[in-house]
C-alpha cells in the first residue's frame, strides 16, 4: 500500500462525499434496533388482537333481557324509518306544489317566481331523493 500526501481540503471533500453516500455502521445498527423494536411491538399487538378475537368467539349468546332490548331497538328503528319516509314524501309534495306555482305564474307571463332554494338542481331535495314514484299533488301520504 502506498501513502500519498493529499491536501486537507481534498481529503475533507472526499470524506464528505463518502459520508453522504453511505450510512455509518452506528446508524445502521440503530436502524436494526429500531426495526427489531417495531417487530416486537407488532408481535405484542397481534397477540393482543388474537386474544380479543378468541374472547369474542367464546362469548356467550345474549340473555333474554338483552333480546328484549334488541327487539325494542329494532322496533324503534323501523318506526323511525317509516316516519322519515313520510317526511321525505311530504317534502316532495311541497316541491311539487312550488313547481306548480312556478308553472302557473310563468303561464301568466308575470316574470320569474323565486321561491325557496331556486332551480330544481340547486337545493331541490327531489334531485337528491328522486321524485319517481312520488304521490300525486292531491294525495296526502302521511297523516
Amino acid at each position: 500500500m502506498m501513502r500519498v500526501l493529499v491536501p486537507a481540503r481534498l481529503r475533507k471533500a472526499v470524506r464528505a462525499w463518502f459520508d453522504s453516500r453511505y450510512i455509518s455502521i452506528a446508524d445502521h445498527r440503530q436502524d436494526i434496533r429500531d426495526a427489531l423494536w417495531e417487530v416486537q411491538t407488532l408481535r405484542r399487538e397481534v397477540a393482543a388482537l388474537q386474544g380479543e378475537v378468541a374472547r369474542l368467539r367464546n362469548a356467550r349468546p345474549a340473555a333474554t333481557a338483552d333480546k328484549a332490548r334488541i327487539d325494542d331497538t329494532y322496533r324503534l328503528a323501523q318506526e323511525t324509518a317509516k316516519a322519515l319516509d313520510g317526511v321525505l314524501q311530504n317534502e316532495v309534495l311541497v316541491w311539487q306544489a312550488i313547481d306548480d306555482l312556478r308553472a302557473r305564474h310563468g303561464a301568466a307571463g308575470d316574470g320569474d317566481l323565486r321561491v325557496g332554494h331556486g332551480a330544481a338542481g340547486d337545493g331541490d331535495p327531489r334531485a337528491r331523493h328522486g321524485a319517481a314514484g312520488a304521490p300525486e299533488p292531491g294525495e296526502r301520504p302521511c297523516v
